[in-house]
């Protein structure tokens, strides 16, 4: 166990190498100066811009295996990557001036992600402005007052055109058609734009001419150029010698982005030493863009400049406004707002997730579940951001570049305690009020084939009544599997017996789907009382995990075995006839009627009683031990002949019973031969002949009999005395007495008995000899006495 915990952190720690490794080279990557690729905006769809798995050392099949993506901070996804070749193509047709506005140079900031092992490669879409927009003039017509008094060489500003267009493609000179008093002079703004001016070459009559119309032209520096024209209508008026002058030529102004719109943002105050008409001042923008008159208005009367629309930092940080002051006769004047838009913490972070992973196997250690990068449009502390996810998971996050993070597994999952995971990733910027944003991910687990089957029980004990009907359902086992699908199938089956003769397969049958047991054939407890076998359970993995449960099995006995009469033995061709003398008194020992059962318990349990009589009264049996005893003594007028008919009983349910028939002849005494009957005179003195030699062979064999069984007794009583004092014992001196017979340990007795033998000698057809009451009912040997105490129910299988 300690050699394999060892090798598990051994590889754990190698894991961990790795994974450092690459994250490593993943951040020098990311750290390098990013590739850079130039594309021409309206490039059609599909354009080939470089190779990038050439530049960046990578083979073209390495991109496909390692999971390859382009990430883009842009909504829209502008680039295709082939993964098969490692082309870079354009994805869609792109618009610079939609995409970076006046912004030069317009770069498009990209990362090529690859996910196994990770790693970022940062790169950057340069895109070139192409010369597709012409000059353009907010009005078509430009109305510009000239005093007659003005002299020659001064110069008035006029309205300038806009050209969405950067770079050499931008607004590049003005020209002013043919006359005889004006030129244009150009300008430079110092923000990077020109302006013309109206520069008189000679005196003005308004007598002689009134208005002039010229037509200013804006030619921008494309190849070929475009150009956009704008009318100019000169008015010459009369004499105004005072132009309006602001009280400062720069304000500068800074609004919350969050101020609401109609919030009054300056005043600027012009003012005019003319009277009258010359001296009615006019405020208004001058060479204003389309995103200042969306956003502020100016009171042309008053000059209080207000917002027209919401800020937005993200956006815009400063707006530049000229405005001009114009009095009634002409003459302006012009300052410059600055309006600095202050920050506020008005976007929740945001989180873009590049890849995520799920299900997730149980077994899996260190995997990487997503990786996603985070991101805040605002500046300074409302821009910083925290992430993090709830705690006693096992997951963990790790920063890498850029904002990226990776979520990943901290330590192997068990699906059985847990089998998704609900994590919820939280990111919160430091901003006053703290903004968060969450996004709620379902990690599932996969099962792994990790818990073997489970028996409800260790083991199982069955009962089966004996004598059943085949395929009889005697019980089921049941086994349960904490793992999932195929892994939680389980099958059941009957294990080789430990015992190689129990014929196990002839015996019971499992089914394997739900376990049930059936037995396959008719059991007998007489045969077979109870048995025990394993079942084992597999699930449907891979490998398939195992169990096992022991079954025991019981027969239940049934009361199929009718008792079974010993003694007086019923296949003999003559009865047997107990000899009775005459002089016997009341509770005389006749005989014993000994029988079994091959059931048990109650089944077995015996009990006699006498079913018929020739006199009833004469005789009685003990109804538990079935000795037949006399009832009363004796008389004179008493039958020499008796016939007794015992019934021996069970007492099972229902009740199995057998007779016996007895035959019990009255003497005077044992040495005086008894008389036929005397319907059997003729035939005896007939066979006299036959009886001699009958009687012969009769004495012949109970000689030998009686010699084997005093050798027997002899034996019996020399091992008892052995055992009892340690010694050796001889076999008694003298004759043991001819006319006992020692019956210890024959037959199915508890007690061992002997009884006198009388041989009857006559001119009859038939000599018996009969046993009587026990002589010495102490004789039974030590072996049997402790059999008899130790197995109560042999005495009543043999039922005494």
């Amino acid at each position: 166990m300690a050699r394999s915990a060892e090798a598990s952190l051994g590889r754990a720690a190698r894991r961990r190498q790795v994974l450092y490794l690459c994250v490593f080279l993943g951040v020098s990557w990311a750290r390098a100066e990013p590739l850079r690729y130039f594309v021409a905006e309206e490039t059609e769809r599909g354009s080939f811009l470089a190779n990038l798995a050439s530049d960046l050392g990578l083979g073209a099949g390495e991109l496909s295996a390692r999971g390859s993506r382009i990430v883009s901070d842009q909504g829209a996804q502008f680039l295709l990557l082939s993964l098969l070749t490692g082309d870079l193509l354009l994805n869609e047709k792109l618009d610079r001036e939609e995409l970076c506005g006046p912004t030069e140079p317009c770069v498009l900031p990209f990362q090529l992600l690859l996910e196994r092992p990770f790693q970022i490669f940062r790169a950057e879409l340069w895109v070139r402005d192409v010369n597709d927009h012409s000059p353009a003039f907010l009005d078509a017509e430009i109305p510009l007052k000239i005093l007659e008094s003005a002299t020659p060489g001064t110069a008035f500003l006029l309205e300038s055109a806009q050209d969405s267009d950067v770079g050499n493609n931008s607004l590049s000179n003005y020209t002013i058609s043919p006359n005889s008093y004006f030129h244009i002079n150009v300008r430079d703004s110092g923000e990077g734009s020109i302006y013309p001016e109206l520069v008189l070459d000679r005196v003005l009559d308004r007598e002689e001419i009134p208005e002039l119309s010229l037509t200013l032209t804006a030619v921008d520096g494309g190849s070929p150029p475009r150009s956009g024209t704008a009318a100019v209508r000169v008015l010459v008026v009369d004499i105004n010698d005072n132009a309006p002058e602001f009280v400062q030529s720069l304000y500068q102004v800074q609004m919350p982005e969050d101020s609401p719109t109609g919030a009054p943002v300056v005043t600027v105050s012009a003012r005019d030493l003319d009277t009258g008409s010359y001296g009615e001042i006019v405020y208004a923008f001058f060479y204003a863009t389309e995103r200042i008159l969306k956003t502020f208005q100016i009171n042309s009367t008053s000059g209080s400049l207000h917002l027209k629309a919401a800020l937005n930092y993200e956006a815009i940080q400063t707006y530049t406004l000229t405005i001009q002051a114009k009095d009634g006769g002409g003459l302006s004047g012009k300052c410059t707002v600055v309006v600095e838009v202050t920050d506020i913490n008005d976007n929740a972070p945001e989180l873009l997730v590049s890849s995520f992973t799920s299900p997730i196997a149980e077994n899996s250690p260190e995997t990487v579940v997503a990786v996603f990068r985070i991101r805040d449009k605002d500046s300074g502390n409302n821009g910083k951001m925290v992430c993090s996810i709830q705690d006693h998971l096992p997951f963990v996050l790790k920063p890498s570049v850029e904002n990226f993070y990776t979520l990943m597994t901290e330590k192997p999952l068990d699906r059985e305690r847990n089998a998704e995971y609900n994590i919820t990733i939280t990111v919160t910027d430091l901003g006053t009020p703290r903004l968060k944003t969450q996004l709620n991910i379902t990690v599932l687990v996969s099962d792994v084939n990790d818990n073997a089957p489970a028996f409800s029980q260790p083991s199982y004990t069955l009962f089966v009544p004996e004598n059943n009907s085949p395929a009889l359902h005697i019980g089921s086992v049941s086994a349960t599997d904490r793992d999932s699908g195929a892994n939680a199938q389980v099958t059941y089956s009957l294990l080789p017996p430990r015992d190689p003769h129990l014929p196990l397969a002839s015996l019971v049958s499992i089914n394997a789907d739900n376990g049930q047991l059936f037995a396959l054939r008719s059991l007998d407890f007489e045969a077979l009382r109870a048995f025990e076998f394993r079942v084992g359970a597999a699930d449907r993995g891979s490998p398939a995990l195992r169990s096992e449960a022991l079954v025991r099995v019981a027969v239940l006995d049934d009361n199929d075995n009718p008792p079974f009469v010993l003694y007086p033995p019923q296949n003999g061709s003559a009865p047997c006839t107990e000899l009775l003398p005459r002089a016997a008194e009341a509770g005389y020992l006749v005989s014993k009627v000994v029988a079994v059962d091959g059931d048990s318990g109650q089944n077995a349990w015996l009990s006699f009683q006498l079913l018929k009589a020739t006199e009833p009264g004469l005789f009685s049996v003990w109804p538990h031990n079935g000795e037949v005893r006399t009832a009363r003594p004796l008389g004179e007028r008493d039958a020499a002949r008796h016939r007794l008919v015992v019934l021996v009983r069970d007492s099972g349910e229902p009740a199995l019973s057998a007779s016996v028939t007895l035959h019990v002849l009255l003497v005077d005494g044992f040495s005086q031969p008894y008389l036929p009957p005397p319907e059997a005179a003729p035939a005896q003195a007939q066979a006299d002949s036959l009886t001699v030699y009958l009687v012969v062979a009769l004495a012949a064999v109970s000689s030998l009999f009686l010699f084997s069984v005093l050798l027997f007794v002899a034996v019996r009583l020399c091992r008892r005395d052995r055992a009892a004092s340690g010694g050796r014992c001889s076999v008694p001196e003298g004759r043991f007495p001819g006319h006992l017979v020692d019956v210890s340990g024959a037959g199915t007795l508890s007690q061992s008995y002997q009884y006198e033998v009388c041989l009857m000698e006559g001119s009859g057809t038939t000599s018996e000899f009969k046993f009587l009451k026990p002589i010495i009912p102490n004789l039974l040997p030590q072996s049997t006495r402790k059999e008899v105490e130790e197995n109560p129910s042999f005495g009543n299988n043999v039922g005494f």
